[in-house]
Order: C-alpha cells, then structure tokens, then sequence
C-alpha cells in the first residue's frame, strides 16, 4: 500500500512529485470542493502545487491555505468534502507526503485509502477544458485559534516555554497561548523549511527544555512536530512527562471515562475509566471514536478530542495544558499517576512487513500484542519507517526488560528464516 499508519509518506524527488498530481487526481473522484494546506518543509510548496494540479484536473474547487498545521486543516475540513495536508509530519527533512482528512477531521479509513489507490492506479481522467476547477487562497489558522480560545480559560496567569521545531506551528500555538494570557518563551518558532533539531519531538532531541523551563520559572514545557499534529510537555520541575502518564493526565482533568488508545499503552489508563484499545496509529483511534468514546490518543504525543475534531490536535492539547498548569501544581499531579515501567526500542529491518507476517501478524504494521505474567510486549513493523517498533511493559523495570529482550529475540528469530 501506498499510505502507512498516517499517510503516504516518501523520501521527496521525482516519483513522489508525479505521485502528488496523481492522488490529487484521485481525490477528485469522491470529492468537488477541498482545503489544502502544507508544512513548512523547502519541498512542500511545489508538492502542494502538484496536488493542486490533479485537484483542479479533476474539476475540484480548491482553497488553498499555504502554511499551516494539520489540525488547523482538518479543523477546517469541516467546511468541505475533503481536507489534504502536505506533510512528512515527524520524519526527517528530506522526506515528505500527504494526509487525508474527512469533515469530521478524521484520517481517511484504509477503505478509502484503498479506494484512493485504486483510483492511482487506475489513472482517473482529466476533466476537459470546460470542467477544470479553481483555486482560491484562504486563511485557516485564525478561525483554529478562535475556536480553542473560546473552550480556555486560565485561572491565573503562567510563563510556558514553547518549541515549535520549526515547524508549521510556529506562528499559531504563541500566538493562542499568548491569547490566553501565557507568558510565551518560544524556542525554533520560525517557520525556517529547516529543522534547528529533529522534528519527533522525543524527550532526547530536547535535551534543553527541561533546564529551559527550570531558568526561566516556567510552569510547565511545550513540543511540537512538524505539523503539530504531536504535543508532548514538561512539568513545573522541568521534568519530561512521558506519553503514557500524559494520556492519563488529560483523561483525569477532562473528565473522560470512555477512553480510545493503542495497543502500546500502559496499563495505568485503566484506572481512568473505560478503555477500548486499537492497533497503533491515530488513525485507527480517530476512527473508533467516531463511533465510542470522550478522548483518546497514543503515547507518541497525538491527542484526540471528539467534541472539537477528530484530528489530533497538538496545538488544542497545549492548549489544554496550560490551563492544568494555571489549576494545580502540574509535578504533583503527574506524580500521583500509577506508574509502570514501559521500554520502547526499534530496530532496523528493510524486511519489517515480511517479517511480521512471517511471525504470524495479520496487519504487520498492527503487530503482535503478547501477554505475560506482570506485562506484555508488542512487536510491530512501523508504517512509516524501515524499522520494527517493540514496546514491553512490565510491574517492575526487571520485567519489562526481560519482556523486551523476549520481543527482541522473536524478531531475531525471525530474521533468521
């Protein structure tokens, strides 16, 4: 398939700029009036104008909204049929590619991602000149900002530091959080095409925040990834505050007792509420909570809240964050979350997907979920790099460790045949 667990995503050149007019193109066929929009990577504005291009070929109305986040553009799908957003999210910056959104701001499911693929495949015509479509420029960020502001207030006012990376957010989330009455140290928020560090925000790529925040007083540390899809935070102490512990975090506060997240998560959720859990990728949980559910998201740092998008929305969940912080000692809070200890690693494999099938998977970017006594392991072939994911969970770090070296050998193994 072209579309891993969050679009397609490629290395940019010559195929991935044909594969842009063609897949707008097959939008064309389900779809009259889109929103584009695109991160802020060197390759995204000629990317986005290939698409354009199949979109307009295809009779499509197009607003075209320039740089902005992907919750900005699923929030404003909602005007449309379809939202697409240029964007190699969190990869590395000589990659690229495009997401799909419904107006509900929801991925496309992977039957319409298959449906698109057939419709590449089977190189849909062009619309003769009587019924090319158009082009119209707009401004979406606004309307995004407006509508988080108006669900915020902060009971007192705060100092946040916030790290865009770079990336599309880096005119919006200081921009809202300034709106609410935060005191903002931005870090990397221009909006460069190049990446000051790397664009997953993981807790080693900003070895800084933390002591950031302890200099400057701050109440609580904010990352983005490239097209801020991901919000992952520091606490009051300049403490990174893992995914697993964050999911907890917002559920609480939020109230929420039907809970959607991925089969990688910690065990702690439960003792939120209801949890219904789904194969990795936010996809997958968006789409669940179209049908269950008050939140939901995965440890990576995307976070989905039904009654405002479908889409994970960083920039909503910073939001989200402050107004914690302003409420309650934010380190307190995160200390009385039920903790386990989870280990993830990855591993190199041109062979992932041949792997996993051969380890018995039915979907190999679903993976293997194994339970043991006091944890279980999950093995999975990631949908966006060459690589296996494993992630073990154990009551104790000698457990998971042990969990995860277990996971390690079943890929070793299976290396072997």
């Amino acid at each position: 398939m072209l579309f891993g667990s969050s679009g397609i995503r490629q290395a940019f050149g010559p195929g991935l700029l044909a594969l842009a007019v063609a897949a707008g193109r097959a939008v064309a066929g389900s779809a009259s009036r889109v929103v584009l929009a695109h991160d802020t990577r060197t390759t995204s504005p000629l990317l986005a104008e290939a698409v354009t291009a199949g979109l307009v070929a295809g009779g499509v109305g197009v607003a075209s909204c320039g740089i902005a986040p992907t919750p900005s553009l699923a929030y404003a799908a909602r005007k449309f049929d379809a939202g697409v957003m240029v964007t190699a999210s969190h990869n590395p910056e000589p990659d690229n590619g495009i997401k799909l959104f419904n107006p509900d701001g929801s991925s496309f499911t992977r039957a319409q991602q298959e449906a698109v693929e057939g419709a590449i495949r089977g190189s849909p015509a062009w619309k003769d000149w009587r019924g090319q479509g158009s082009t119209d420029p707009q401004q979406i960020t606004g309307t995004h900002i407006a509508a988080i502001a108006g669900r915020f207030t902060l009971a007192r006012p705060l100092t946040v530091v916030v790290d865009c990376g770079n990336g599309a957010a880096s005119g919006v989330t200081p921009a809202l959080l300034a709106l609410l009455g935060a005191e903002v140290v931005a870090l990397n928020c221009n909006p460069a095409g190049r990446f000051a560090r790397p664009s997953e925000p993981l807790e080693e790529h900003l070895p800084y925040l933390g002591e950031m925040v302890r200099r400057t007083g701050a109440d609580c540390g904010i990352a983005h990834d490239g097209d801020a899809d991901r919000m992952v935070a520091w606490d009051s102490r300049g403490r990174y505050i893992d995914g697993d512990r964050m999911l907890s975090l917002l559920a609480r506060f939020l109230g929420a007792r039907r809970v959607v997240t991925t089969v990688d998560a910690s065990m702690a959720v439960e003792a939120v509420g209801e949890v219904h859990r789904t194969p990795v990728g936010d996809t997958y949980v968006s789409e669940h909570l179209r049908g269950w559910g008050d939140f939901g998201g995965e440890p990576s740092g995307a976070w989905i809240f039904p009654g405002h998008s479908l889409c994970p929305d960083g920039i909503y969940a910073a939001a989200l964050l402050c107004t914690i912080a302003s409420r309650m000692d934010l380190a307190a809070e995160v200390d009385r979350i039920p903790r386990y200890s989870v280990l993830r690693t990855s591993l190199p494999s041109e062979r992932a997907r041949e792997v996993l099938t051969a380890l018995g998977a039915a979907s190999a970017t679903d993976g293997i979920r194994t339970e043991r006594e006091g944890g279980w392991f999950l093995v999975r072939a990631s949908g966006t790099e060459p690589r296996i994911r494993i992630t073990a969970e154990g009551v104790t770090q000698e457990r998971a460790e042990a969990l995860l070296e277990e996971g390690r050998q079943m890929v070793r193994r299976a290396n072997l045949h």
